[in-house]
């Protein structure tokens, strides 16, 4: 087998002190065989895959977690622009731990390149325009408009007392639209439930224009169509595809709620149904007892290598491939 192997309030707080000074306000658009715990071998494959996808995030021997108990324990991959990488494993294996040490939330040991620059020597600032982060709750506790919690995604590049101009109310405007929140504008935030919550926090991530985007379980209160939704929207923004909205249409060239998603960023996304996994994420971490197993490539990989991978890791199942318009699609079932 080959070894190819937002933001909660806290984050918050920390982004909404930054300055504009020095952010380029370009905001043209909404954008924007198992190896076991073999890390070196992991880097090795990844870095030999083909250099058309370049890397936006670099994780080198990760090892991170609480006071003195150590979660993750040298986890090593990359995630690639354009590419939705998905982080999947049983509960307590780390997923969260590792979206919260990218966040700096969480002291960590090794290396962490994003874009080329050291997670760790980002300034808060720097953070903030690189990195959005949707935790499983959105930490806010008080009540506003829903426009208003996505207005706070332009909060990096506004100055202190700075109000959202009027192009970005419109952006924000667009946003709900694009994922079919556009008439809930005016309620309050803590009416919704938590998957209409969920997908307003997503449209405060499109207006946000970040490299990177963390999502943690984005599926988990979400029905089935929205599901499915919510990940064909997060495969438009990082592949800087055209939006679609959830009635079916799309935007002109020249209208301002025009939504040309995040062109060159990345997605790491944490989630709880691998069949999701499989059917939208270019790369899967899998991660059992804080240690990366193995990187499966969906796309590419052979039935029976992805099969004793997730095996290791859910316990025994089976894959089943359908071909539909050129296209593989698996289909994980248990092993009766």
């Amino acid at each position: 087998m080959s070894n190819n192997i937002h933001r909660n309030s806290s984050i918050n707080t920390v982004f909404r002190q930054t300055s504009s000074s020095q952010r380029r306000t370009d905001l043209r658009s909404i954008q924007g065989s198992v190896s076991s715990h073999n890390t070196l071998a992991a880097e090795i494959a990844e870095s030999t895959e083909p250099a058309e996808s370049p890397i936006c995030l670099r994780v080198s021997s990760l090892s991170a977690g609480y006071g003195r108990s150590t979660i993750l324990k040298d986890v090593s991959f990359c995630a690639k622009q354009g590419e939705i990488t998905g982080l999947l494993g049983p509960n307590g294996c780390g997923k969260t731990t590792l979206l919260r040490a990218l966040c700096r939330q969480l002291p960590f040991t090794g290396s962490c390149l994003l874009n080329g620059q050291p997670l760790e020597q980002m300034t808060s600032r720097q953070l903030a325009r690189q990195i959005s982060y949707i935790p499983q709750r959105s930490g806010i506790g008080i009540s506003m408009p829903v426009t208003d919690v996505v207005l706070m995604g332009f909060n990096p590049v506004l100055g202190l007392l700075e109000q959202p101009s009027r192009a970005q109310k419109e952006k924000a405007r667009g946003a709900l639209r694009a994922v079919g929140m556009e008439s809930y504008a005016e309620q309050d935030y803590q009416t919704l439930s938590e998957g209409q919550k969920q997908l307003c926090i997503l449209a405060r991530t499109i207006v946000e224009d970040a490299s990177l985007l963390l999502l943690d379980e984005p599926e988990s209160s979400l029905d089935f169509p929205h599901r499915h939704r919510i990940m064909e929207l997060l495969t438009e923004i990082i592949r800087g595809q055209d939006m679609s909205c959830s009635d079916g249409s799309t935007l002109s060239e020249d209208s301002p709620d025009r939504r040309t998603a995040f062109s060159g960023k990345a997605a790491l996304v944490t989630l709880h149904d691998p069949q999701l996994a499989l059917e939208y994420c270019s790369r899967l971490v899998l991660l059992k007892d804080g240690v990366c197993t193995t990187i499966l490539h969906p796309d590419t990989d052979s039935l029976p290598d992805m099969e004793a991978a997730l095996s290791e890791v859910y316990g025994l199942i089976r894959l089943r491939a359908i071909e539909e318009n050129g296209r593989r699609s698996l289909i994980l079932l248990p092993r009766g």
